[in-house]
């Protein structure tokens, strides 16, 4: 069962996407220098399921273009789901994750995928020299070069 601690919409995670974005609870990683670690416990939020997805995707109908997710892939099944259900409702899919990748079955159903576990030495997307990756799934173009300030 996917858990989330927080529903936004968001613009700068997905270069040029409107996003439907959901923190979910309980990422196992825990990453050295998280600034989310008030999301590792799994029994907080509220369940995130297909139906209540689709509720909000109507509730925005015509001012999305995608739905993201920061964590949720150790949900396999449940996370599936959801990327379904944004996709059939036409909208792209993205996922956030401290993996350097996600199982096949999740990938197939993601627009872009941001991979790679935060090293503060090496900093965000923002920076040229981070070790995480923001993937477009179709060609596997890597597009960092989207958030890099001039």
């Amino acid at each position: 069962m996917l858990r989330y601690v927080h529903e936004d919409i968001v613009w700068q995670e997905v270069p040029g996407e409107v996003s439907l974005a959901y923190t979910i609870a309980g990422c196992p990683l825990r990453c050295p220098g998280c600034h989310s670690t008030y999301t590792w416990n799994a029994d907080q939020g509220d369940e995130l399921t297909p139906a209540r997805l689709q509720r909000r995707i109507e509730d925005y109908a015509g001012m999305l273009s995608c739905v993201l997710f920061f964590g949720g892939e150790w949900q396999g099944e449940a996370l599936l789901a959801c990327l379904r259900t944004a996709r059939a409702a036409g909208l792209k899919t993205c996922l956030y994750t401290g993996l350097d990748d996600v199982p096949p079955a999740i990938r197939a159903e993601l627009t872009f995928l941001k991979t790679g576990a935060w090293r503060r030495e090496r900093g965000g997307l923002d920076d040229p020299a981070t070790n995480q990756r923001f993937i477009r799934t179709a060609d596997g173009a890597v597009l960092n070069q989207l958030f890099w300030r001039n």
